[in-house]
């Protein structure tokens, strides 16, 4: 599990830490909710935990902000009140989970565990997928993710995509594109490929702020979240 800790309460975070750490998990531990906004949007997790009461931004804003571009991956909300109206609060922002303070460390875990299998069933399991960064391609069903959002592919599009992550340590060609893809039924000085990359850049990269998809002049092309 590849999960994110917002919590301004270092001795917490690191008890935490070491609980998920305990199973399995990988953990990044931010302690101010600005900074976590800017994680977020550049980065993918399985599960987030994230305390209400932050500096810079509170959970509650945070996840609100969050949830309108990445409405699945899950949330699991900490805070020391256990007013029924702050839990409202917490699930309307859109959080998955909600657990007060002070809480067992087990019970923590096994939410997190249960949230993410749960999550991982409705994309399938991300294990025996392809992934290069924040994107996700299951190759069985031919979906592709970012940031756990489904990007709705054409066939040409997918099969570029995954030959450039597929091959995300060095330049792919036009001609080995071509080759692969249209059984080198194109003419090499048509811009199709051209074409399909600006489709491609559209709909993987634009609506996330990204460039990940870069063209090496003279050569091809060639995947990069650096």
């Amino acid at each position: 599990m590849n999960l994110l800790l917002i919590e301004d309460d270092h001795t917490l975070a690191q008890n935490i830490m070491e609980a998920l750490k305990a199973e399995q998990a990988n953990v990044k531990v931010i302690y101010d909710g600005m900074l976590a906004e800017r994680v977020l949007r550049k980065e993918a997790f399985d599960c987030i935990i994230m305390d209400v009461n932050l500096p810079g931004k509170n959970g509650f804003e945070l996840c609100k902000a969050y949830r309108q571009y990445n409405k699945s991956t899950p949330v699991i909300m900490l805070t020391a009140f256990a007013e029924l109206e702050d839990k409202v609060t917490g699930f309307d922002a859109g959080a998955d989970d909600y657990l007060t303070k002070p809480f067992y460390m087990r019970e923590l875990c096994l939410r997190v565990q249960n949230l993410v299998k749960r999550s991982r069933q409705l994309q399938g399991d991300v294990s025996s997928n392809l992934v290069a960064g924040d994107v996700v391609i299951n190759d069985d069903q031919k979906k592709v993710y970012r940031r756990q959002q489904e990007i709705v592919l054409t066939p040409r599009e997918y099969q570029i995509l995954y030959m450039l992550i597929g091959n995300k340590e060095r330049v792919v060609s036009k001609a080995e594109l071509m080759k692969e893809i249209w059984g080198g039924n194109v003419d090499y000085n048509t811009n199709t490929i051209e074409v399909y990359i600006n489709f491609l850049r559209n709909k993987i990269d634009k609506p996330f702020g990204q460039q990940s998809i870069k063209t090496k002049v003279g050569y091809g092309y060639y995947w990069d979240i650096s």
